[in-house]
C-alpha cells in the first residue's frame, strides 16, 4: 500500500469534496458525508499520515485514489 504523507486539512475537505462529500458542520473537526457514508477530518496540520489513512479509508477511497484528487 503507498505511503500517505501528512497533508494540509484544507487540502483534505478539497479532495473529499471532488469525491462527492460535502461539509456537515464543522468546530474543531470538519465533518463531512456522502449518503450513508460519515468522515471527521480533525483541524490542525498536518493532520497525521496514519490518521489520514483511516479518514480515507473510512471514505471509501484507495490510497491511490485520493492521492488523484489532491
Amino acid at each position: 500500500m503507498p505511503k500517505l504523507p501528512g497533508i494540509n486539512h484544507l487540502q483534505a475537505v478539497k479532495a473529499l469534496e471532488k469525491a462527492g462529500f460535502s461539509i456537515a458542520r464543522q468546530g474543531k473537526h470538519i465533518v463531512m458525508n456522502k449518503g450513508l457514508r460519515i468522515v471527521t477530518i480533525p483541524r490542525h496540520n498536518p493532520v497525521n499520515a496514519f490518521t489520514m489513512g483511516g479518514i480515507v479509508r473510512d471514505a471509501g477511497l484507495t490510497i491511490k485514489d485520493f492521492k488523484k484528487l489532491l
